[in-house]
């Protein structure tokens, strides 16, 4: 017996319902109809009082009512539900999808679960002529239905990734006297490895930009957790705030061979003295008011290797007109490597520093980047 209340809640927490096309799940309605040879496929989902259509192929309607649906007696049951001939069988012979358009005849159909286990729609595939279904197609539908159902749960499981990595992206940057701080990131995938945060206490900026190793949701995962640790050591100097995250790094993802770069600096406002570790990441400059660049030195190897001693801490001078830059790996991709200072530099000169931050990440979305891209700038200005 359905418990219904029960059934609808999960289907609600999953966030599916009237969201758009998704490639994953549409990949594997292509795939059922090019097995079987039917014209009909559609992953359904049944809401309060409709069934609708996350996937569908050659139906054309996106929701019908629930309450004549096939799929409502396949939800009721553990197994595939196969109606060889709707016609020949009294219980569907009277259907208004068996009697009018599209004159269905043959339907099979197996429940997609919910990660608890509620019956919460299906996997189905319809023709307008009679058709059988072995004990090895019903299996092979089964396995099918199951796949649907982990690509909706992953993306539900995103989701929560994307919401959390999103809380903790700075939505008001600083601006304290004297100076103008602009910063963007645009990820690869859903989730984000690289995060950036700047926070100003007192007389001291700090700015941070990290970059963990790979992609996707595990990277994400770390990069939160990191974000979440240098918050917490913000009264710290920067030394002794990136050397604890390095041993925790280092205790938990030690033998995953996954590894953080990382630059964190202390900006004094009232002099423009920046103090800065850098872990490995060595993307780090000064654009002088000039035009040249001083290029940011690591001070250690990446967090999570086991350096076994403290980064150093090295300092520079942020003068009026002089820009601190930092961006993540991804960037490069998206420079021309061979003039990479001059083409920031021109893009900075005609953009401004928030024009030339957007443009940073418009060309990551437009050339579909490969990568991660986080880019900060804190120029002084007087």
């Amino acid at each position: 017996m359905i418990d219904e209340k029960q059934r609808q809640s999960a289907l609600d927490a999953m966030n599916v319902l009237d969201t758009p096309a998704d490639e994953r799940v549409d990949r594997i309605t292509r795939l059922t109809q090019e097995i079987f040879g039917v014209p009909m496929v559609s992953v359904n989902l049944l809401d309060r009082d409709r069934q609708w259509r996350k996937s569908e192929i050659g139906i054309g309607v996106k929701e019908v009512p629930r309450a004549d649906a096939f799929c409502e007696a396949t939800i009721a049951q553990t197994d595939t539900l196969v109606i060889e001939d709707a016609a020949q069988v009294a219980e569907w012979a009277s259907n208004p999808f068996v009697l009018g358009d599209p004159h269905l005849r043959f339907y099979a159909g197996h429940p997609l679960e919910a990660p608890g286990g509620e019956h919460i729609g299906t996997l189905c595939m319809l023709d307008t002529k009679p058709r059988e279904l072995d004990e090895q197609e019903r299996s092979l539908l089964a396995d099918l239905a199951r796949w649907v159902q982990t690509e909706l749960a992953q993306q539900q499981e995103l989701d929560h990734a994307v919401v959390i990595q999103r809380a903790q992206t700075p939505r008001n940057l600083p601006q304290p006297a004297g100076f103008t701080v602009t910063a963007g990131s645009a990820p690869a995938g859903c989730v984000s490895g690289d995060f950036h945060d700047v926070v100003l206490r007192g007389d001291q900026l700090r700015v941070t930009l990290a970059d963990v190793m790979g992609k996707g949701l595990g990277a994400g995962i770390i990069a939160s957790a990191v974000r979440a640790s240098m918050r917490t050591g913000a009264e710290r100097s920067v030394q002794a705030t990136v050397a604890e995250i390095d041993s925790l790094l280092e205790q938990d993802i030690g033998d995953l061979n996954m590894f953080v770069t990382l630059f964190c600096a202390d900006i004094d406002t009232r002099t423009g003295e920046v103090s800065y570790v850098d872990g490995g990441h060595s993307l780090s400059f000064i654009l002088r008011a000039d035009g040249s660049w001083d290029h940011l030195e690591s001070t250690g190897l990446p967090l999570a290797m086991g350096m076994g001693e403290p980064h150093g801490v090295n300092t520079v001078q942020l003068n009026p007109g002089d820009a601190l830059l930092s961006c993540s790996d991804g960037l490069l991709d998206l420079l021309d490597l061979e003039d990479p200072f001059g083409q920031v530099e021109a893009i900075l000169r005609k953009q401004g520093l928030e024009g030339a931050v957007k443009e940073a990440l418009r060309r990551a979305e437009h050339e579909k980047a490969q990568d991660d891209v986080t880019v900060v700038v804190v120029r002084r200005d007087s």
